[in-house]
């Protein structure tokens, strides 16, 4: 009774919010609390300044910084959602700044010293107490090491978990009256998407995974001389604290400071371009938050990543799924477009191909029909997305994170150069990664692989079977002994056969390697 007049409570704070900024169509549009919206637009709350001026958007986008971080985080994916919010809403969704005002110095290092275990002159000969960044769930600060290194120190905010509680608590109560109200809303998976979001959250209020996944990315590009990641300082990091190499650059969206420093925009660009491309389809591991203020250009010309705390992965069937729906838009393969969406689970069996096929075309063709460099492929992706509503396709949350970070990182290159399509930059690179993924070598090796993981998996499936055997013995059921013979001829016979094919698929892995 308590927790649910604390969620009313929050909740109507959160409708006249809304109302103050003049969206409560938000809460009315999802059938969300009809109640607490009247009641929200009874009460006389005076609109904030300048909302006349604003799209509905724009005016969204400023409830939600004024709502908080957790609010902030939540507007930033529902910029992913054009297919919930509509083109113009989730457009405007994407300038929402995830800036807060700093918390004092002096709680950062009382922060430092609780986690590191002594006093700060322990660890830092030098501590800038002003914070020169501060977002919803962290701040960085400039020090210097006890040996002399230059670092960024990076430092939770004060009860920023007890507060994200609370309001994830909030979250997953309006996505499940959402999905109660709105059934046709069911197969965009809100409950689902909302405790996803606490997951990333959650790591997020962990620094230590946020210097594992630097650290990881960091060992991906160590071959690589054009895309730089900065050192981890394991030995000052902790469960709130994160210690980096510190870079000194200019920031990607100055391009006229770039060219009075003399680097190349264009070779600035063709950079970003092959880091992210690198990052999806060859390592599979990707930042998820390339706006420009973490991207630096040092000054030897290297393109350097920060921040580390949202990241997104993709196993190598999505990879070679992905590859392959770049592969058919590309070449204007609409029929290809579908095949793939099917033979990847992402659409229903029942649903027809030759539709899909016609929805892919209507999407795509005004698109590439447009010059160059004005071809969106994050676009492409969101406005796919929005269609295959009429086909009952779940929502894939790997591929709407990765939606949103190439539309950041268009963003970017836009900035650097509007004259030029950073996709088609790295288009040798796609090309010898097709060849190298998709032809018909590679998709040998890939069933050899599946078959292999599958015999992997064999001894916890003969396992499960033993326990539901015993299981069964002991709730003293009997068994059909002439039928369990044969049932148990049947079984080993075709264990031996998934040994022998397990086993074949290794040997052709490796001759295939």
């Amino acid at each position: 009774m308590l927790r649910s007049l604390t969620i009313l409570k929050r909740l109507l704070s959160v409708a006249l919010t809304l109302a103050r900024y003049d969206v409560l169509f938000m809460f009315e549009r999802m059938g969300i609390a009809p109640g607490v919206v009247l009641l929200a637009r009874l009460i006389p709350v005076g609109r904030a300044r300048g909302v006349k001026h604003m799209r509905p958007g724009q005016r969204l986008a400023r409830a939600l910084h004024d709502l908080g971080p957790t609010a902030i985080k939540l507007g930033q994916a529902m910029s992913t959602r054009p297919d919930v919010m509509g083109d113009e809403i989730a457009e405007d969704l994407t300038e929402l700044q995830d800036r807060l005002p700093p918390f004092p110095g002096k709680e950062a290092r009382r922060i430092i010293e609780e986690d590191l275990g002594g006093p700060i002159e322990q660890f830092f000969s030098d501590f800038d107490d002003e914070a020169v960044a501060a977002a919803s769930i962290a701040q960085v600060h400039f020090a210097k090491t006890i040996d002399g290194e230059e670092v960024a120190v990076k430092v939770l905010r004060p009860s920023i978990r007890r507060a994200f509680k609370a309001d994830f608590q909030l979250m997953e109560t309006i996505a499940e009256w959402v999905e109660r109200a709105r059934p046709d809303l069911q197969r965009l998976k809100m409950v689902e998407s909302v405790k996803a979001l606490q997951d990333t959250v959650r790591f997020e209020m962990d620094l230590r995974f946020e210097a594992a996944a630097a650290d990881e990315m960091r060992e991906n590009f160590k071959d690589d001389d054009y895309f730089y990641i900065p050192e981890v300082k394991w030995p000052y990091c902790a469960k709130r604290v994160m210690v980096l190499e510190r870079l000194h650059g200019l920031n990607v969206d100055e391009p006229e400071k770039l060219i009075e420093a003399g680097h190349n925009p264009n070779q600035i660009l063709e950079q970003a371009s092959n880091a992210f491309f690198n990052m999806v389809f060859r390592d599979g591991f990707f930042h998820a938050d390339l706006h420009p203020g973490n991207l630096f250009v040092l000054p030897d010309g290297r393109l350097a990543a920060v921040d580390f705390g949202i990241t997104g992965r993709l196993d190598h069937t999505t990879q070679r799924h992905l590859g392959e729906l770049l592969l058919a838009f590309i070449t204007r393969d609409y029929r290809r477009v579908a095949e793939v969406h099917f033979e990847a689970g992402w659409v229903p069996m029942n649903q027809s191909v030759e539709l899909f096929t016609q929805a892919a075309r209507s999407i795509a063709e005004p698109i590439m029909g447009l010059p160059q460099n004005e071809i969106s492929m994050a676009r492409l992706l969101a406005q796919l997305f929005e269609v295959t509503e009429y086909f009952s396709m779940e929502t894939q949350p790997q591929l709407i994170q990765l939606q949103k970070t190439m539309l950041i990182a268009e963003g970017v290159g836009r900035n650097l150069n509007p004259n030029v399509n950073m996709w088609f930059l790295a288009e040798p690179f796609i090309e010898k990664w097709m060849r190298k993924n998709l032809g018909p070598q590679a998709r040998v090796k890939a069933v050899a692989e599946e078959t292999r993981d599958t015999l992997l998996r064999l001894p916890r499936i003969v396992a499960n079977i033993e326990e539901t055997l015993q299981d069964v013995s002991q709730n003293g059921l009997k068994l059909d002994t002439g039928r369990n013979r044969t049932g148990y001829r049947g079984f080993t016979g075709w264990l031996g056969w998934v040994v022998a094919l397990g086993l074949g698929a290794t040997l052709l892995i490796d001759l295939l390697t």
